[in-house]
């Protein structure tokens, strides 16, 4: 890759690498993910400064992945030599291209993509952007193989420039962002290894996640300082079955699921308003009943989880507010019932009858304890649910249902309850605290960088607080109680083998994320596409320019 990258400015190294990793597919959980990792390493390899060098440059593989994923990492040591690091991360997976349709098969040729929206009228914004020539389309191109790229290029430039770099430079590819985040929990283990066995400083990591216009017109670069949270509650509902011909005598779980969704998905008086912050309202991902088939009976159980975006809430009160939300739903489907009924039994001159339609509400860590006081082994039925669930089902998600459902009919009683737990992905909040010498020290190199390329370039910057979408910088610190901790962990079934997080080595790492993205448009769509100009001739720069700039902090 060297031979033909040594010719061209960074600007064309950049570009190049982007299509040379569009048109390698890296779908999430799949091999792909592999294949391009072992391909990164082969580009890396290729630079004179990594030649035959694996103590520079080196996969790590993720313990226990059944596709054998792994993440790639690059170490390059400065002038000073010295334990000051900079971290670069980014993402090399990508998701599907369904969405393509009938021309799926252009979806890794950005050159073929060109010729196809010159011609496509539908989308004038668009054909517009395809005839300009300044952006480049295909899947992946601007999530995130722009800005693999780019740190590629950025790598490349500092080790033909040592001098330029008072410090150290590792970079970091993660597989799996696009789905549990494996890699970047993997991860945490080689930072660690690498602080612990060369006693390195990371002073702030770079990430270059993509960045999208907020509406249109809108040519602001948005420069953030952290990642957004993401918690994922799931409801476990269940009823009182009956017959469809009695129903009023039962209670109809998807009731409740219903007056949950309408109360929590996309509902913005739940979104913490944050100053100058873009904030996103919880979203329903998954709502479904118990049936498997046509029958007569209503349903017995439902089962709903919700997106959760949080920021600087804390955990334990975000809890309490569902199981709020969760109460006043299940009284509100018992009044409805109640109200039906008696309708029910007026019109058909029926006499009283008593009739229950309470619903117990509960989280999982309470549930716990008022199982263990009936002298059930919670422990052994959560392990024997894993278990068997494991066999059947894949899907993170549903093993934790099941392991729900398992307790709930251990209870003898097996009373109607909504049980609210926390499923998988959990990914913390973070941002820089500029309450601390680090962190006003990191918020002034960033905004003086950026006020000098304002000024040279024309753009206009923004500097936010959270990235406002998922992101493998959350992993990388964690700010959070021992209250929080425990809070989640008693309320996430089986977390250390569904989505075992190492806290303590966030903590321990404590790395400060700014986000400096690739900027373009319609991620995640058929039509994503990057900003050449932007991507790779400005951006690049200006990583280079915060990298030297923090790197230079007196004193160290």
């Amino acid at each position: 890759m060297f031979a033909n990258l040594k010719s061209m400015n960074l600007s064309q190294q950049a570009e190049y690498l982007t299509k040379a990793l569009v048109k390698m597919k890296s779908y999430n959980h799949s091999d792909g993910e592999r294949h391009k990792a072992d391909f990164l390493k082969e580009i890396i390899h290729s630079y004179p400064s990594f030649n035959d060098n694996d103590n520079l440059v080196w996969t790590q593989e993720i313990p226990g992945d059944e596709l054998g994923r792994k993440n790639v990492f690059a170490f390059l040591k400065g002038r000073s030599g010295g334990k000051r690091t900079i971290l670069y991360l980014a993402h090399l997976d990508t998701v599907g291209t369904e969405d393509f349709g009938p021309i799926q098969g252009m979806a890794h040729d950005p050159d073929k993509l060109q010729e196809f929206f010159v011609q496509y009228g539908s989308d004038p914004e668009v054909q517009e952007d395809a005839l300009s020539e300044e952006w480049l389309f295909g899947r992946g191109a601007l999530d995130m193989q722009s800005g693999v790229a780019v740190h590629l290029a950025n790598l490349l430039f500092f080790s033909e420039n040592p001098d330029e770099l008072n410090g150290n430079l590792l970079v970091m590819f993660n597989a799996d962002e696009e789905g549990e985040h494996k890699g970047s929990r993997a991860a945490l283990a080689e930072l660690l290894r690498l602080k612990e066995k060369m006693g390195l400083e990371y002073l702030a990591a770079i990430n270059n996640d993509f960045i999208s216009p907020l509406y249109d017109g809108d040519t602001t670069k948005y420069i953030y300082t952290g990642t957004a949270g993401k918690i994922l509650p799931c409801f476990s509902i269940f009823g009182r079955e009956t017959h469809a011909g009695e129903s009023l005598a039962g209670i109809d779980p998807t009731l409740i699921a219903a007056e949950l969704t309408a109360r929590i998905s996309q509902n913005f008086q739940l979104t913490e308003k944050l100053e100058g912050e873009l904030v996103l309202p919880p979203s329903c991902l998954y709502m479904r009943d118990d049936k498997k088939r046509y029958d007569v009976q209503t349903a017995v159980g439902c089962r709903v989880y919700f997106n959760y975006f949080f920021y600087e809430k804390p955990l334990k009160q975000l809890s309490k507010e569902l199981g709020m939300i969760a109460e006043d739903a299940a009284i509100a489907v018992e009044h409805r019932l109640k109200g039906a009924y008696k309708d029910f039994r007026t019109v058909n001159k029926l006499p009283e009858r008593q009739l229950d339609w309470g619903t117990e509400v509960t989280a999982l860590d309470d549930f716990l304890v008022y199982l263990e006081q009936k002298g059930i082994d919670t422990v052994s039925v959560m392990e024997e649910a894993r278990k068997q669930s494991s066999l059947k089902e894949t899907d993170a998600r549903m093993i934790a249902f099941d392991i729900v459902e398992a307790l709930h009919q251990s209870d003898p009683e097996k009373k109607p309850r909504v049980v609210l737990f926390y499923g998988t992905p959990f990914l913390p909040a973070n941002t820089v605290d500029v309450n601390t010498e680090r962190g006003v020290f990191l918020k002034d190199c960033l905004e003086e960088v950026l006020a000098e390329e304002a000024k040279k370039t024309g753009e206009a910057f923004k500097v936010r607080k959270y990235f406002p979408y998922l992101s493998d910088g959350s992993f990388l610190s964690f700010d959070g109680s021992d209250e929080d901790i425990q809070s989640l962990k008693k309320n996430f079934p089986a977390i250390k083998n569904l989505f075992p997080i190492p806290l303590k080595a966030m903590r321990d790492l404590n790395i400060p994320v700014i986000n400096l993205g690739v900027y373009g448009k319609a991620g995640h769509k058929w039509t994503e596409r990057v900003y050449k100009p932007y991507t790779f001739e400005v951006l690049p720069e200006i990583i280079r320019k915060v990298t030297r700039r923090i790197l230079q902090k007196p004193g160290s």
